[in-house]
């Protein structure tokens, strides 16, 4: 038999149906994940990058517990007359100012992985196109429950008692949370438009240090001049530490409350549409 022959009977080769069943995957065709399934598998990335690289975790130990100690004990004579007074002050707005400047490595991380290429073989997979965004900050979510949480182990053992007791704590914590879910998608829309994580990075501290520094955490407003006031008045941490300050504290404003979830809300509507809409045009 010539090579010629062996090559024109395997071209006209038709495997029979049944041996064809024989090969292929028995069952049905898995359906596609849906959305919050997908999301989360995102989000245990976003841990399991932890794992592999602890490391990750100093911005939200380390970091936190250096802001607690070095705010407490350089303002705490001055301002209060003794440190331990100042902590019922200070702890609920370093605990915000903490974590809300964490967020930030949303975008550093999802600018990384940009670069990387890994999210080009993200945008094959057939998932919800945005659950590899709502992963990466579900990923982070854990991040800010740690800081909050050690920074409230923090001040317990430096003498602050919350006097809204455990539920007021872990309202406050949730609070926050909520918050700053909603303020990552400002940080993952600049992730999407600037080139590096350098440029991330630089350009949330620049919009973080104002809107932490230049608020109640520190002082009441009221001590301040008339123009900062103004801007104080509208800072949305102001009224973030305000809240969760009078949640720890058992005085619960509903006002000011509000006023997070709602600028929650409209932050998550306004920066997620801008993030989706970035995220397609890349």
């Amino acid at each position: 038999m010539t090579t010629a022959t062996v090559d024109v009977e395997a071209r006209d080769y038709k495997p029979a149906p049944e041996a064809l069943a024989a090969v292929m995957a028995p069952g049905s065709r898995p359906g596609r994940p849906s959305a919050w399934s997908a999301s989360v598998t995102f989000g245990w990335r976003a841990m399991l990058k932890i794992k592999h690289v602890p490391e990750q975790l100093f911005d939200v130990t380390a970091f936190p517990i250096i802001m607690t100690l070095m705010f407490t004990y350089l303002f705490g004579g001055a301002l209060a007359g003794s440190t331990r007074e100042y902590l019922q002050y200070l702890l609920p707005g370093i605990m915000v100012t903490s974590v809300v400047m964490i967020t930030m490595y949303t975008g550093v991380g999802l600018n990384t992985d940009i670069e990387k290429g890994v999210f080009d073989r993200f945008r094959t997979l057939p998932v919800w196109r945005p659950s590899a965004l709502v992963g990466a900050i579900f990923g982070d979510v854990l991040r800010y429950v740690l800081a909050a949480t050690v920074i409230t182990a923090v001040g317990l053992v430096l003498g602050y008692r919350p006097d809204g007791g455990v539920p007021g704590v872990v309202a406050g914590i949730g609070l926050l949370i909520v918050f700053s879910f909603a303020f990552s998608w400002i940080w993952t829309w600049l992730g999407l438009l600037l080139r590096s994580e350098k440029s991330v990075m630089g350009t949330s501290m620049l919009v973080l240090f104002p809107l932490t520094f230049l608020s109640n955490v520190f002082v009441q407003p009221t001590t301040m001049p008339g123009w900062l006031q103004a801007f104080v008045d509208v800072n949305p941490v102001t009224h973030l530490v305000a809240a969760v300050r009078a949640m720890m504290d058992g005085s619960w404003d509903t006002g000011e409350i509000m006023w997070v979830l709602v600028a929650s809300a409209v932050i998550t509507a306004v920066f997620g549409t801008l993030t989706m809409r970035a995220y397609n045009r890349k």
